[in-house]
């Protein structure tokens, strides 16, 4: 155990999400207690208690009331999903640095706790810490192919921002409904540290979650309008060119060539409208994602 004048001077946070983790959730959050206490000086612990229905909340609680550290448990009015909950331990949370844990499997080394946070000082406001071997999943790959950001987001275990980074992100929005991809679209830069291992499945309702970001973050509605809209269009156009040929060669029936041009070119407008609709769409949802609140029960600090 380091001396205290040795230790980093910075405060810590380190926010952890708990969902019916059991006796998982105070094996994880001994080892990062150790991990923190062993490097810092100042830190707490922030674990976000979205609606756990088992024993996860008392068995915490008996850990936190023996350590030295502060202990802060957040009780979620009722189940609010990963992101909405982890967002308000980020609010809760008050450290220059914040270590946002979004499950309790312990995959990696403990090492890369302080490792990433070595990386940080060396300029980089978002450290995310990804296994190796973990492949490129559609999601990301579309994400990637239609943001506007200069780093390409992938499967993490846990990740470090710095205080400067969340409000960063809370300065363009006042709620954050996926915090991985607005860290990568606010600028700042971003680095990525990877170890041997691989990550458990994801959380439920990573499908809606998925299609929310890419309306957020990425044009990809909007170019799947243009495309669809141009595609529609060069239907018109073949079906203009047929026409005419069957007028000029053949024994067109009366009024057709007239009709299908209509109808082919309506159509071609009408998805052209459908493209700019969703265009306006996309801002609306991101308007209503920056009313969204989230609702804390209570807030319980445990410190010995």
């Amino acid at each position: 155990m380091s001396s205290i004048n040795n230790k980093e001077k910075n405060f810590i946070s380190a926010v952890v999400y708990l969902h019916n983790d059991g006796a998982r959730a105070v094996e994880f959050c001994r080892a990062v207690a150790a991990e923190l206490d062993s490097h810092f000086a100042q830190y707490e612990l922030v674990v976000v208690d979205d609606a756990c229905t088992d024993d996860t909340v008392e068995r915490l609680r008996a850990w936190g009331k023996d350590q030295a550290a502060p202990l802060t448990i957040l009780h979620m009015s009722l189940y609010h999903g990963l992101e909405n909950a982890m967002n308000a331990g980020l609010d809760a949370s008050i450290g220059d640095y914040v270590y946002e844990f979004d499950s309790t499997e312990l995959c990696y080394p403990a090492a890369m706790i302080f490792d990433a946070y070595r990386t940080a000082l060396q300029g980089s406001d978002i450290v995310s810490v990804c296994p190796k071997a973990t492949r490129s999943g559609l999601f990301y790959r579309i994400f990637n192919a239609n943001s506007h950001s200069n780093y390409q987001l992938r499967t993490d275990a846990f990740r470090l921002v710095t205080r400067r980074a969340i409000n960063r992100v809370h300065a363009s929005s006042a709620h954050l409904p996926y915090r991985k991809a607005a860290y990568a679209a606010c600028g700042l830069k971003m680095t990525d540290l990877e170890f041997d291992g691989r990550v458990g499945g994801g959380a439920p309702h990573r499908f809606n979650l998925a299609i929310d970001s890419l309306a957020l973050y990425t044009d990809a509605g909007f170019k799947a309008s243009v495309g669809i809209t141009l595609f529609m269009l060069a239907l018109a156009l073949a079906e203009l060119v047929y026409t005419l040929v069957i007028f000029a060669t053949g024994h067109p029936v009366a009024g057709w060539t007239t009709t299908m041009f209509v109808i082919t070119v309506g159509f071609a407008g009408l998805f052209a409208v459908l493209a700019i609709v969703v265009k306006y769409l996309s801002l609306l949802l991101e308007l209503t994602f920056k009313q969204q609140k989230y609702l804390v029960e209570s807030i319980e600090k445990l410190q010995k």
